[in-house]
């Protein structure tokens, strides 16, 4: 279910000014079509500048539909919702609640990051929509992010992805004609090979995007980068990453130098600790700061960026999307942006991690 496709366009992006600045930028250029669906979408002053986008290309006959998902957006005023629907514009939510305080699929969350303009356009990657993804919110400070757009006909993958997250929330049946199409449009230049891949709970245990991760870690030969804001992770990642590093492959791990969750950051310290044994180099980002991108890069050759985190509730409780990108000039590029955010990190050695404090044991057993 993810082809691979070779003639896609792609640009990164890591600093949230740049990326919402080129997203309002892209929106405000539909002709037919935008698909937006998004985990965390608050009606804040980012949120209402998009939303306003969205009503006004309305207006303009693009057909718009916006899904959110019911936890990661329960802050979102439903009222800007309303005006979307009386102008037009179709809203869905996914894993709503028939419970006022408690959800029983609360664990099961759609974490997906996805905008598909006039099939041509896609966005998928860490940032949510928010003022904190802009750096404003001070519990943060900075937030660090990696997100990507891309035109080619892994578009059509993308927007496929989304219109059956839209089909399974709102049972709405979609003519998919149009977005079967291909046309000289699509093709994207130069032309770098990409696959979409989504997973999510299923009964068969068939976790796409934790089988690609461990394909990655087993490939690379000369080094392996991983950003991630959790590091929480099974028997088979582990065992993964310490033969990687013990056979020679330069294994470095970057986390946040603090948490976004109670204890999540001692969470993460447990399964640091057990790699550092192996070699494995981590490194806690800026603590005036927030690292939230999902990124993992090897051998100037494969890098994957998208919405799973290396941990076991996106590998298996949430459903997430990635791109998987088969290029030299992208693999370089994202080593690089890891490589500068080295300089604003602590490194997290062995003998640090033995000698913490008998309090932080006590956390990282809590």
């Amino acid at each position: 279910y993810s082809p691979y496709r070779d003639d896609n366009d792609i640009e990164m992006y890591s600093d949230g000014e740049v990326f919402f600045e080129e997203l309002l930028r892209s929106l405000n250029e539909a002709k037919k079509s935008i698909n937006i669906e998004f985990y965390i979408f608050r009606s804040d002053d980012i949120g209402k500048k998009i939303l306003n986008v969205l009503q006004n290309k309305i207006k303009s006959g693009v057909e718009v539909r916006f899904l959110y998902d019911a936890v990661g957006s329960r802050t979102l005023d439903k009222e800007y919702l309303k005006s979307l629907i009386s102008l037009g514009g179709k809203v869905g939510e996914f894993f709503p609640s028939w419970l006022k305080i408690i959800n029983p699929n609360m664990n099961f969350r759609n974490h997906r990051k996805i905008v598909v303009i006039d099939n041509k356009v896609g966005f998928v990657g860490g940032f949510n929509v928010g003022d904190e993804y802009l750096g404003k919110d001070k519990k943060f400070g900075y937030w660090r992010d990696t997100h990507i757009k891309f035109k080619g006909s892994a578009v059509k993958d993308l927007n496929l992805r989304f219109l059956a997250d839209w089909r399974y929330a709102t049972k709405e049946e979609v003519d998919l004609s149009h977005v079967l199409e291909i046309s000289d449009e699509n093709i994207g230049e130069p032309n770098i090979g990409m696959q979409i891949v989504s997973s999510g709970p299923n009964l068969n245990d068939r976790y796409e995007i934790k089988l690609a991760y461990l394909k990655m870690i087993q490939r690379a030969k000369k080094y392996l980068y991983i950003q991630s804001p959790y590091l929480i992770i099974d028997k088979s990642i582990a065992d993964s990453l310490k033969l990687a590093s013990a056979s020679g492959v330069d294994v470095r791990i970057m986390i946040p130098g603090k948490g976004d969750h109670p204890f999540v950051y001692w969470a993460n310290l447990v399964y640091a600790g057990e790699l550092l044994e192996y070699g494995v180099k981590i490194y806690h980002y800026d603590k005036n700061a927030f690292l939230h991108a999902k990124t993992i890069v090897i051998d100037d050759e494969i890098c994957s960026i998208g919405t799973a985190n290396m941990d076991t509730r996106s590998f298996e409780l949430n459903f997430e999307v990635n791109a998987f990108i088969y290029s030299e000039t992208i693999s370089k590029q994202q080593k690089g942006e890891f490589e500068k955010d080295i300089f604003k990190c602590e490194e997290l050695t062995l003998e640090k991690y033995k000698n913490r404090s008998r309090g932080v044991k006590i956390k990282e057993s809590l």
